[in-house]
């Protein structure tokens, strides 16, 4: 699982697919709510909002 900002969508999308060898599931953190889940408040390559949850 990766959460990063829209411009490091595509660096981890690239990260998943090299672990786990096949295509991610793309959740956009904006639309989506988690009851027990609270995302990072920094993209995980920059000091960026996350946007995105690549699982």
């Amino acid at each position: 699982m990766y959460v990063v900002c829209k411009e490091h969508l595509e660096i981890g999308i690239d990260q998943f697919v090299d672990e786990y060898e096949e295509a991610p599931d793309i959740i956009d953190l904006e639309e989506a709510h988690f009851a027990k889940w609270d995302p990072p408040r920094t993209c995980e390559h920059c000091d960026a909002e996350p946007r995105f949850l690549v699982v």
